[in-house]
């Protein structure tokens, strides 16, 4: 589709300008990006997680190589930039990924990409308007993309059926799930509010805690104990790594494990995991074949539209993971729901005031507790006259 040229919402300025931070993948990017940089990235279907972690670092702009809405699908992200009013200049072409890091960019109110005076590139600046006509055209192609979903599910099925329902290739680690609860932390939708909704539950039942590549520096972020990551670990830090957690490298079913390396580069003891499905799926498996009598999940995926907001094919296998471990999952808000205190502050004071009412009253009938009361009394009046006197 074609989007009419818009001007960016700058009030009275006619640019934006601020230091170039610049990486093909926006999850790595954002590791680095702070407030008032220029982020520069090339990302085709701007997913939700990308854009909410995009508008916690506050970039001044969201420069994209690529179309943010392709039309596959309605995805989320540019949606969710246009809330926060962080401006997208869309559709710039690879051009704009050869600016240097650091490199002081200018970007006009018509889309226009310069660094110094030279026109680097031009672009679809996103409108509330042009996001609501691709949405629409979006949801025009879902049809499509259900086939394909299907397609891919049953392909899956194929590779995985020993894996999911027989357990067959699910390592041997050394933590126990057996009659336990099991935490699984993603760094996806809403994980910090889930978590932080969870600790009533998490202080009462302290359930196993499962980082999912960066879900482990969230663990560790929260305060909580970390007892496993599983991962490919392209995004977890080297200070939960070394935490002493156990640690589970997700290879591909062809032996390829790119976080293995990794791992032996920093010396760490760790178990590989070959399987086609993602990262969060082996981890909810892991822990049903391990026993773990219920499993809560925080920041994974629900429904279609988040399915196929994640960007991947292989995404059939987070369906039929939960299919296989229904009767054990259970999301972290509807725990949080269920462990909502119901008794709000006022009721906890009158509580503590009547308490300590029936505990005068209940001295006041005693022995001891009338002696306790005249010196009491005795002793306010000293302080009474010491108080006069100073005045």
């Amino acid at each position: 589709m074609v989007f009419r040229r818009k001007l960016i919402p700058l009030g009275d300025d006619s640019q934006i300008q601020g230091p170039a931070r610049v990486d093909s993948r926006t999850k790595r990017l954002t590791k680095r990006l702070s407030r008032g940089d220029v982020a520069i990235i090339d990302h085709e279907d701007l997913d939700r997680v990308s854009a909410e972690a995009l508008v916690e670092c506050q970039p001044v702009v969201v420069l994209n190589a690529a179309k943010s809405t392709s039309g596959r699908y309605p995805n989320l992200g540019p949606g969710i930039l246009l809330e926060a009013g962080l401006p997208l200049v869309d559709n710039l072409g690879s051009s704009v990924m050869d600016i240097k890091e650091n490199a002081k960019v200018r970007v006009t109110d018509g889309g226009e990409v310069y660094v110094g005076e030279k026109l680097i590139a031009e672009g679809d600046v996103l409108t509330a308007e042009s996001n609501a006509l691709a949405m629409e055209h979006a949801r025009a192609g879902m049809a499509t993309q259900l086939k394909a979903f299907a397609t891919n599910t049953m392909e899956y099925v194929e590779k995985e059926q020993d894996l999911i329902l027989d357990g067959v290739g699910v390592p041997d680690v050394k933590t126990s799930f057996v009659r336990k609860h099991a935490l699984v932390v993603v760094r996806g939708y809403r994980y910090k509010e889930d978590l932080q909704a969870l600790r009533p539950y998490i202080r009462e039942y302290r359930p196993v805690m499962i980082g999912v590549d960066g879900g482990a520096d969230a663990i560790l972020e929260a305060g909580y104990h970390l007892d496993m990551i599983v991962g490919d670990m392209d995004s977890v830090s080297d200070k939960a790594l070394r935490c002493g957690a156990e640690i589970v490298v997700h290879a591909y079913r062809d032996g390829r494990a790119p976080g293995k390396k990794r791992m032996e580069d920093l010396g760490i003891d760790h178990v590989v995991f070959p399987a086609t499905g993602t990262s969060e799926d082996i981890a909810m498996l892991l822990a049903d074949d391990k026993g773990a009598e219920l499993i809560v999940a925080v920041g994974t995926h629900s429904t279609l539209i988040e399915f196929l907001d994640k960007g991947r094919a292989g995404m059939a296998s987070t369906f039929l993971t939960r299919l296989e471990i229904g009767s054990k999952l259970v999301d972290a808000k509807g725990v949080s729901r269920l462990y909502r205190s119901r008794i709000s502050n006022w009721q906890i004071a009158a509580l503590v005031i009547a308490g300590v009412i029936a505990m005068v009253a209940a001295l006041s009938v005693t022995d001891a507790g009338q002696i306790l009361f005249k010196l009491g009394s005795v002793w306010w009046s000293d302080f009474a006259r010491w108080v006069t006197r100073l005045f």
